[in-house]
Protein backbone atom coordinates (compact mmCIF):
# COMPACT_ATOMS: atom_id res chain seq x y z
CA UNK A 1 0.00 0.00 0.00
CA UNK A 2 1.23 3.45 -0.86
CA UNK A 3 -0.18 5.35 2.10
CA UNK A 4 2.09 4.28 5.00
CA UNK A 5 5.47 5.36 3.59
CA UNK A 6 4.13 8.65 2.22
CA UNK A 7 2.20 9.57 5.37
CA UNK A 8 5.18 8.79 7.60
CA UNK A 9 7.67 10.54 5.30
CA UNK A 10 5.61 13.71 4.85
CA UNK A 11 4.92 13.90 8.59
CA UNK A 12 8.56 13.36 9.52
CA UNK A 13 9.68 15.98 7.00
CA UNK A 14 7.11 18.46 8.38
CA UNK A 15 8.57 17.84 11.85
CA UNK A 16 12.04 18.70 10.58
CA UNK A 17 13.50 15.22 10.13
CA UNK A 18 15.77 14.45 7.22
CA UNK A 19 13.85 11.75 5.33
CA UNK A 20 14.88 9.19 2.74
CA UNK A 21 12.58 6.61 1.16
CA UNK A 22 14.04 3.64 -0.71
CA UNK A 23 11.52 2.26 -3.22
CA UNK A 24 11.89 -1.28 -4.50
CA UNK A 25 9.73 -3.86 -6.26
CA UNK A 26 6.04 -2.92 -6.06
CA UNK A 27 6.86 0.29 -4.20
CA UNK A 28 8.17 1.67 -7.49
CA UNK A 29 4.54 2.01 -8.61
CA UNK A 30 4.30 5.02 -6.27
CA UNK A 31 6.97 6.76 -8.35
CA UNK A 32 5.28 6.41 -11.73
CA UNK A 33 4.26 9.67 -13.40
CA UNK A 34 0.90 8.18 -14.32
CA UNK A 35 -0.36 6.56 -11.15
CA UNK A 36 -2.74 3.68 -11.63
CA UNK A 37 -2.70 2.19 -8.15
CA UNK A 38 -5.42 -0.23 -7.12
CA UNK A 39 -6.49 -2.00 -3.95
CA UNK A 40 -6.65 -5.72 -4.60
CA UNK A 41 -9.11 -7.56 -2.37
CA UNK A 42 -7.73 -10.96 -3.44
CA UNK A 43 -5.03 -12.55 -1.26
CA UNK A 44 -4.46 -9.17 0.38
CA UNK A 45 -3.63 -9.61 4.08
CA UNK A 46 -4.77 -6.03 4.73
CA UNK A 47 -8.24 -6.57 3.30
CA UNK A 48 -10.00 -7.97 6.36
CA UNK A 49 -10.80 -4.37 7.23
CA UNK A 50 -13.83 -2.17 7.46
CA UNK A 51 -14.12 0.24 4.52
CA UNK A 52 -17.02 2.62 4.52
CA UNK A 53 -19.06 0.44 6.84
CA UNK A 54 -18.41 -2.70 4.81
CA UNK A 55 -16.41 -5.44 6.48
CA UNK A 56 -14.52 -7.37 3.82
CA UNK A 57 -13.30 -9.94 6.35
CA UNK A 58 -16.28 -12.25 5.87
CA UNK A 59 -15.90 -12.38 2.11
CA UNK A 60 -14.32 -15.58 0.72
CA UNK A 61 -11.38 -15.19 -1.68
CA UNK A 62 -13.52 -16.63 -4.46
CA UNK A 63 -15.91 -13.67 -4.18
CA UNK A 64 -13.03 -11.21 -3.86
CA UNK A 65 -11.58 -12.49 -7.13
CA UNK A 66 -14.72 -11.84 -9.18
CA UNK A 67 -14.30 -9.41 -12.09
CA UNK A 68 -14.77 -5.84 -10.94
CA UNK A 69 -13.89 -6.41 -7.28
CA UNK A 70 -10.51 -4.66 -7.59
CA UNK A 71 -12.17 -1.57 -9.08
CA UNK A 72 -14.85 -1.76 -6.38
CA UNK A 73 -12.30 -2.00 -3.54
CA UNK A 74 -10.20 0.78 -5.09
CA UNK A 75 -13.26 3.02 -5.37
CA UNK A 76 -14.23 2.26 -1.77
CA UNK A 77 -10.73 3.14 -0.54
CA UNK A 78 -10.61 6.39 -2.52
CA UNK A 79 -14.07 7.35 -1.27
CA UNK A 80 -13.20 6.49 2.32
CA UNK A 81 -9.99 8.54 2.31
CA UNK A 82 -11.77 11.50 0.71
CA UNK A 83 -14.64 11.25 3.22
CA UNK A 84 -12.16 11.39 6.09
CA UNK A 85 -10.10 14.21 4.61
CA UNK A 86 -7.03 12.04 3.98
CA UNK A 87 -4.83 13.35 1.19
CA UNK A 88 -4.61 11.34 -2.01
CA UNK A 89 -1.49 9.40 -2.95
CA UNK A 90 -0.65 12.09 -5.51
CA UNK A 91 -1.04 14.85 -2.90
CA UNK A 92 1.09 13.01 -0.35
CA UNK A 93 3.78 12.34 -2.93
CA UNK A 94 3.76 16.03 -3.90
CA UNK A 95 4.06 17.00 -0.21
CA UNK A 96 7.10 14.75 0.08
CA UNK A 97 8.67 16.32 -3.01
CA UNK A 98 7.99 19.84 -1.70
CA UNK A 99 9.53 18.88 1.66
CA UNK A 100 12.71 17.63 -0.05
CA UNK A 101 12.21 14.01 0.96
CA UNK A 102 15.03 12.07 -0.68
CA UNK A 103 13.51 9.40 -2.90
CA UNK A 104 15.68 6.55 -4.13
CA UNK A 105 14.48 4.06 -6.73
CA UNK A 106 16.14 0.65 -6.60
CA UNK A 107 18.12 0.47 -9.83
CA UNK A 108 18.05 -3.33 -9.94
CA UNK A 109 14.26 -3.38 -9.70
CA UNK A 110 13.88 -0.57 -12.24
CA UNK A 111 15.92 -2.69 -14.66
CA UNK A 112 14.15 -5.92 -13.70
CA UNK A 113 10.68 -4.49 -14.33
CA UNK A 114 11.78 -2.69 -17.50
CA UNK A 115 10.93 0.80 -16.30
CA UNK A 116 12.40 3.77 -18.13
CA UNK A 117 13.42 6.87 -16.22
CA UNK A 118 10.83 8.71 -18.34
CA UNK A 119 8.12 6.51 -16.72
CA UNK A 120 9.02 7.81 -13.27
CA UNK A 121 8.75 11.23 -11.64
CA UNK A 122 11.62 13.67 -11.92
CA UNK A 123 14.11 14.23 -9.13
CA UNK A 124 14.68 10.61 -8.15
CA UNK A 125 17.99 9.04 -7.28
CA UNK A 126 18.76 5.57 -8.57
CA UNK A 127 20.85 3.24 -6.43
CA UNK A 128 21.15 -0.33 -5.22
CA UNK A 129 20.30 -2.05 -1.97
CA UNK A 130 23.70 -1.17 -0.51
CA UNK A 131 22.59 2.46 -0.47
CA UNK A 132 19.55 1.52 1.62
CA UNK A 133 21.86 0.02 4.24
CA UNK A 134 24.25 2.95 4.05
CA UNK A 135 21.45 5.45 4.68
CA UNK A 136 19.63 3.23 7.19
CA UNK A 137 22.82 2.44 9.09
CA UNK A 138 23.43 6.12 9.76
CA UNK A 139 19.81 6.96 10.60
CA UNK A 140 18.37 7.55 14.05
CA UNK A 141 15.08 6.04 12.87
CA UNK A 142 14.76 3.38 10.17
CA UNK A 143 11.43 1.88 9.16
CA UNK A 144 10.84 -0.98 6.74
CA UNK A 145 7.22 -1.18 5.67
Amino acid sequence: MAYPPLILASTAAALGYEVTIFFTFYGLQILKKNLNLEVSPTANPAMPMNMGGMDFGWMPDMVRSLPGMTKFATGMMKGLTKQHGVASIEELRDLCIEADVRMIACQMTVDLFGFKTSDLIDGLEYAGAATYFEVGGEADINLFI
